[in-house]
């Protein structure tokens, strides 16, 4: 019996997973089939035990698979038992005792001082309301670490240029004051200056030429066209400048409480991953300069 092909006409008369899955499901566990017919020839999906899936575990990571790609693998063969248990083809599902391997913490990736420093001292943004509105962007990002849908809600009266500080809602409608540095506060005033001759009836402060609210895929935009220009990374989203922020502050010396608040954390464990770049940077600092490192 086929039970493999079975299995795969029985996810594809589901109708709720994609080719794309279904492709995947197979290629999982043919591959298992494989490798049970190469190390144990005797074996089979139907005769398999716990030792045999725990054998197959072994050899992917051997084979330098990522933990993410052994999980997901794993997730098809789990997928696979349930349905011969159903089918009573199998009296047990043998990936049940398997701990499957931790997954590695992706550092945040974040954009290095000195880029961030050429970006602005280096890069011509242009005069007009065009080239201020971006350079209002890109800074407001870096200096503040707000999020995007935070940046595109903001509106005038959030602004307060007397106490240097700008009011912003976050996630579940909470809210939180930023204060806004000279330079930031430099180059709001600048903008607005462009802003204010557009004829526009929104609130929000970033508007298009046309007067209308800014969307998203604008602002990923532009801020992918000016990171790249300083910075060789596979992503430049309006995230990374969060993070490029959270990151310069700890490295500089700022207290880890004081980012959470800033970046509106709601628990301490989500700004600790930042501590990971500034241990990175220490490592680097110890092997650069011990001489028995």
């Amino acid at each position: 019996m086929d039970v493999v092909g079975s299995f795969v006409g029985y996810i594809k008369n589901e109708k709720r997973y994609s080719d794309h899955t279904v492709n995947a499901y197979f290629r999982d566990i043919s591959q298992y089939v494989l490798f049970l017919s190469a190390s144990f020839p005797d074996v089979t999906p139907i005769n398999a035990s716990f030792r045999h899936v725990r054998s197959w575990v072994v050899s992917l990571m051997e084979d330098s698979n990522e933990a993410r790609t052994v999980n997901r693998k794993l997730s098809s063969l789990n997928s696979f038992y349930k349905y011969l248990l159903r089918e009573k083809i199998v009296n047990f599902n043998p990936t049940d005792k398997i701990i499957p391997p931790k997954n590695k913490k992706r550092l945040p990736i974040f954009v290095e001082e000195k880029q961030m420093i050429d970006l602005f001292k280096e890069v011509d943004f242009g005069d007009g309301f065009i080239g201020e509105r971006d350079k209002l962007i890109i800074t407001l990002f870096y200096c503040t670490g707000i999020r995007l849908s935070e940046l595109i809600s903001l509106k005038f009266f959030d602004i307060d240029f007397h106490n240097n500080t700008i009011k912003v809602l976050g996630k579940r409608n909470k809210e939180r004051i930023v204060p806004i540095g000279t330079i930031l506060k430099t180059d709001m005033e600048k903008y607005l200056t462009f802003r204010n001759k557009i004829n526009s009836t929104e609130h929000n402060l970033f508007i298009s030429e046309k007067g209308s609210k800014i969307y998203a895929k604008l602002v990923y935009r532009i801020v992918n066209h000016y990171i790249g220009m300083v910075a060789v990374l596979d992503k430049k989203s309006p995230h990374i400048l969060r993070h490029t922020f959270a990151t310069h502050l700890l490295n500089n010396g700022a207290d880890l409480n004081a980012i959470k608040e800033l970046l509106g954390h709601a628990n301490l464990a989500a700004t600790q991953v930042y501590t990971h770049n500034s241990f990175e940077k220490l490592r680097n600092i110890y092997k650069k300069a011990h001489p028995r490192a």
